[in-house]
């Protein structure tokens, strides 16, 4: 007891008891929260890593057109080759390349719909009947889902801009197929034509098709939202959310409608319906007569 009273009263005595303190409850700390700081740790070591493969994915498929920095090019006339990608978010990368516009093979008026890349092939074909096709498969278009991702990512990670939708956002059950008929009928019928079946525009252009299943939601959507080339964009001012997803909702049932008559016509009303009925219906009619005034009648046999 007077040894213990003799090292207390020793003037380092007290920072002795401070370190042992501090060194307690560090102890105490990481005992309780290991799991918690490591998940974290590791959480961002794997976001710097997809950032990373995104950033490798955009200078392999994108930077020749689209700068070392996503800045845009332009020719030596100053007319602009590649637009900046600064600011577009990742919604309208997703769109791009997901419906395989981008990465562009051969620019021209307006990039064509096509197949994406197998780096970003997300439609890869995985119901194989062998196990070992099967899997491969769906290796293959797991890669595809986090390369597309990982890109979206870095390209939202130089400028912000819109997200892509939810699921909630897109789903056309939560939306009222009879109000998006209206909002599509008043703004984008005199492109798409009034059941999505797309049209002709100025300059080569032209409204592309949303009557294939091929069209997801998703896409529509942002399409919406971020205006792809010659389409204006309708943001959330303009058309809310809920008013996309019943925009979504209509075409949605438009592709599921059957066409009684056979061949839809386009579905475009009565213009074509009438044209289809003047030239077939009349046109049979007057052959019909054709052929019988041309045949000549029998002579009466005498009696």
């Amino acid at each position: 007891m007077k040894r213990f009273t003799a090292w207390r009263r020793r003037p380092w005595a007290g920072y002795a008891v401070v370190l042992a303190a501090l060194a307690a409850i560090g102890a105490i700390y990481a005992g309780f929260t290991p799991q918690n700081g490591r998940a974290e740790a590791a959480g961002i070591a794997q976001a710097q890593e997809d950032l990373e493969n995104g950033r490798q994915l955009y200078n392999k498929n994108c930077a020749s057109c689209h700068g070392q920095n996503a800045e845009g090019t332009k020719d030596a006339n100053g007319k602009p080759l590649a637009p900046s990608l600064l600011g577009v978010g990742a919604a309208s990368v997703d769109f791009q390349v997901s419906t395989g516009r981008m990465p562009a093979m051969n620019p021209g008026a307006q990039m064509p719909r096509k197949r994406p890349i197998p780096e970003f092939d997300v439609n890869i074909k995985t119901d194989y009947h062998d196990p070992e096709q099967r899997e491969a498969a769906e290796k293959k278009k797991a890669q595809a889902e986090k390369n597309l991702a990982d890109l979206r990512a870095y390209i939202a990670s130089l400028g912000g801009g819109p997200a892509v939708p939810t699921a909630d956002q897109v789903d056309p059950d939560k939306g009222d197929a009879a109000v998006g008929g209206k909002l599509f009928r008043t703004n984008c019928a005199q492109c798409h034509n009034f059941v999505g079946s797309g049209g002709a525009l100025t300059g080569g252009k032209y409204a592309p098709p949303l009557d294939s299943d091929d069209v997801t939601p998703t896409q529509i959507y942002e399409a919406m939202l971020t205006g792809p080339q010659a389409m204006p964009v309708f943001n959330d001012t303009t058309l809310t959310p809920e008013n996309k997803r019943d925009i979504i909702a209509y075409l949605v049932k438009t592709r599921e409608e059957p066409n009684p008559g056979g061949n839809g016509l386009g579905r475009i009303g009565p213009v074509s319906e009438g044209l289809a009925g003047w030239l077939i219906g009349l046109g049979l009619l007057v052959l019909a007569a054709m052929w019988i005034t041309a045949k000549k009648p029998k002579k009466l046999k005498k009696s």
